[in-house]
């Protein structure tokens, strides 16, 4: 029982000295912090021009243990809040410097247009929308306790449901009414000619001719080098009289249009008809290996058609290739013979082609019995005994 009662004392006795001994250490602490609490609040005075007051009142409450520690902890948060306050404005400094992007004009939004369904949505009043409501000829819709007909073509969804808020205000009390377009049906355009898959499109949205192209597969092989825009009467059109073209016919280089520009790549409006038609071709018949038809996408000369066509066969009359050529207008053609070794041996002209030309490419008889005779005889000499003279 005593030496229970004496390990007790002596642990109580340690924990004391523990205590003392930290007690002791942490008032150390507290002494050198108080000796270079004058030096570090003089450099926050210097660094914190608009916090100096703050500080030096602050300083007569230095020197208690406690408040040191206070002191410490408000100076750190005049720190902070300083710092915050420059970053802040350094990113107000650079917003304001910084440009932005306009936002779009509302000219550029799809303006409802005749033949367009709509679907007019009032909010908690489902027996004054509507689920399908159709453009008439005129322009106008009509919708459920409204007496006058609503003008809805020309305008975008915005303006036609904030128009219509307004002729529901003496039937309901801040109306919010929403209108979507369903189908859209007024703004066809089509694409024919040499594209590989011609039809109609409903615009959406404004489109320029190269990308109505894309849509229609791009340009075939044989398309040529033009393209046509057909504008319709623009009597049913929403556009400014200032935005729209002079001519009701177009063309355009289809080379051109590719690279973007402007004045090759305009923009589509309702109604237009873009068409590419397929290049002027030649023929090249005879005695060739493939005869074929040949666009004219480019220059292309006699000697350029002939090897198009596979080239001549052995036996060919080269020297007396034939070039059938019709004027327009004229009833009849005119016949012009070229030498096709001169031409290789560049010791004549290598004659351009015209549209619709035709390359006749004749056959040599005697080359032709010639090659006759060889390939009978051929065999025949083949199947003969061979004998060894020794």
């Amino acid at each position: 029982m005593k030496t229970s009662e004496t390990d007790r004392l002596q642990q109580q006795v340690s924990s004391s000295k523990l205590c003392l001994t930290n007690s002791m250490r942490m008032r150390r602490r507290i002494n050198a912090t108080r000796l270079r609490l004058p030096r570090i609040t003089e450099s926050l005075i210097a660094l914190n021009g608009s916090n100096g007051s703050f500080c030096k009142r602050l300083m007569p409450h230095a020197l208690n243990p406690i408040a040191s520690i206070v002191f410490l902890l408000a100076v750190t948060f005049c720190v902070m809040g300083q710092q915050q306050s420059a970053e802040l404005s350094a990113l107000q400094t650079d917003s304001a410097n910084t440009p932005f992007s306009a936002p779009a004009s509302a000219n550029d939004a799809y303006r409802i247009g005749w033949g367009d369904v709509l679907e007019v949505r009032v909010f908690n009043r489902p027996q004054l929308s509507r689920d399908a409501v159709r453009v008439d000829n005129r322009g106008l819709i009509r919708m459920p306790m409204i007496d006058v007909e609503i003008r809805a073509v020309c305008r975008t969804e915005s303006e036609l449901a904030s128009e219509i808020a307004n002729l529901y205000l003496p039937l309901q009390r801040h109306p919010q009414v929403d209108v979507f377009i369903k189908e859209y049906s007024s703004r066809p355009v089509a694409v024919v000619g040499a594209v590989d898959k011609p039809g109609q499109f409903q615009l959406q949205r404004s489109a320029r001719l190269l990308e109505l192209i894309s849509l229609a597969g791009g340009p075939t092989d044989r398309a040529g080098l033009r393209v046509f825009v057909a504008h319709a009467d623009q009597a049913a059109s929403c556009e400014e009289p200032t935005t729209r073209s002079a001519t009701s016919f177009e063309s355009f280089d289809l080379n051109q249009t590719p690279k973007g520009e402007a004045s090759s790549n305009p923009y589509v409006r309702a109604g237009d008809v873009v068409t590419i038609p397929e290049a002027q071709q030649v023929f090249v018949i005879g005695d060739v290996f493939r005869p074929t038809s040949i666009p004219l996408k480019e220059k292309v000369t006699l000697s350029q058609a002939v090897a198009m066509a596979g080239g001549a066969m052995p036996d060919a009359k080269k020297e007396n290739v034939r070039i059938l050529r019709q004027a327009p207008g004229a009833a009849t053609r005119t016949e012009v013979v070229v030498d096709l070794n001169a031409i290789s041996k560049r010791k004549e002209d290598d004659p351009e082609l015209l549209a619709n030309d035709i390359v006749e490419v004749p056959t040599s008889t005697g080359k032709r019995i010639l090659r006759g005779l060889i390939s009978a005889v051929a065999p025949a000499a083949s199947s003969l005994p061979i004998r060894v003279v020794r």
